[in-house]
């Protein structure tokens, strides 16, 4: 057993073979220090930031106490296809190592983890390290450049603390009886998503009594705040690189802009905040079904309520994918083209 160990890495994205790699490490070494840096060519389609990095850790490791979890921006790893592709060299790792020793002030007996397969692991290499170099076993399932090349082509790689920044928020949006809610669960099935229901709905059951009777301008403050914590616990939770949510924080600044006749400030601030990655906005062109809790039914107001949402989207340079067809398998279909197109990249 060693008194200190050290990993490095970029964790860009954190996924179960680098778990697995961690875990052999921590069972050799008393205290097991985590230098997460910062990916030198980050993947364009997701905004990761050390924080996030740190944080995937942090929950990942957060009942192992001898794990310490550190961030750095000033010390660079490079950035390779394969491990055949780097060139060591040794005065230089020997100086970051010393700066990261010193930064971190850890033990002069510090060991550095790495890899069986790590050029630092090579005989002629580790040798002429200021630090011990100690190997962990090898993870070939894994395979840590596919994954961070393509995160969705790999999502049950991807550790389930990290899924929550990888996985793309799809809003189903439209006026009363276009079909979101039953469109919103065939997604969810199809894709094997987690999804945010419709959180005004939800509210009128809870706090209303089951009728919008009692619905004034000061509900639409805690509707949306409700709604981006269900948003919030369902990318959490992802099971699919999409999630899917039903209705928006545009949609319920609309309803306030119809039946209260303003905008409501925070819900404006909602929408500018809580992004979501893609809407998709069903044509108000189907049948309207009265279910009890819908008003806007006629032809001058469902195309009114259309008219309001787009607005506000544009209010927001919010550019929703349009899906205009009438019959609601075709409907589905238009949006699984979009998904796999926008989400999946196929």
């Amino acid at each position: 057993m060693y008194e200190s160990g050290l990993m490095i890495g970029h964790f860009e994205p954190l996924h179960l073979g680098q778990m697995r790699s961690i875990l052999a490490a921590a069972g050799q070494a008393k205290t097991l220090h985590i230098i997460i840096m910062a990916h030198p060519a980050p993947h364009p389609d997701f905004d990761i930031t050390l924080q996030d990095k740190a944080r995937w850790l942090q929950m990942a490791c957060a009942d192992l106490p001898f794990i310490q979890i550190h961030t750095t921006h000033e010390i660079e790893l490079p950035l390779h296809d394969s491990f055949v592709d780097v060139t060591i060299d040794i005065p230089a790792s020997n100086a970051k190592l010393q700066r990261l020793t010193t930064a971190l002030d850890l033990p002069a007996d510090t060991v550095l983890f790495v890899a069986e397969n790590h050029p630092l692991a090579q005989s002629d290499v580790y040798e002429r390290l200021s630090m011990p170099v100690i190997t962990t076993p090898l993870q070939p399932e894994f395979d840590s450049y596919a994954i961070a090349r393509n995160p969705v082509a790999h999502w049950s790689a991807i550790h389930p603390q990290a899924r929550g920044d990888y996985t793309k928020t799809v809003a189903i949006v439209g006026g009363e009886s276009s079909g979101k809610t039953t469109l919103v669960h065939k997604l969810a099935n199809y894709y094997g998503a987690s999804f945010a229901l419709e959180m005004g709905r939800l509210y009128v059951g809870t706090d209303l009594g089951g009728s919008e009777v009692g619905l004034q301008y000061n509900d639409y403050g805690p509707i949306a705040l409700q709604h981006a914590q269900a948003i919030r616990d369902a990318a959490a939770n992802a099971t699919a690189p999409v999630t899917i949510v039903d209705t928006d924080f545009v949609t319920t600044q609309a309803f306030c802009e119809e039946y209260e006749g303003c905008s409501h400030p925070f819900v404006a601030a909602c929408i500018d905040e809580f992004r979501l990655d893609h809407t998709i906005m069903l044509d108000n062109n189907t049948p309207w079904i009265d279910d009890g809790m819908r008003s806007l039914g006629t032809p001058e107001a469902r195309g009114r309520f259309e008219r309001r949402l787009v607005d506000i989207f544009a209010r927001h340079d919010i550019k929703p994918h349009m899906v205009d067809q009438p019959d609601y398998d075709a409907r589905y279909q238009q949006a699984l083209l979009l998904i796999d197109q926008y989400v999946y990249g196929r």
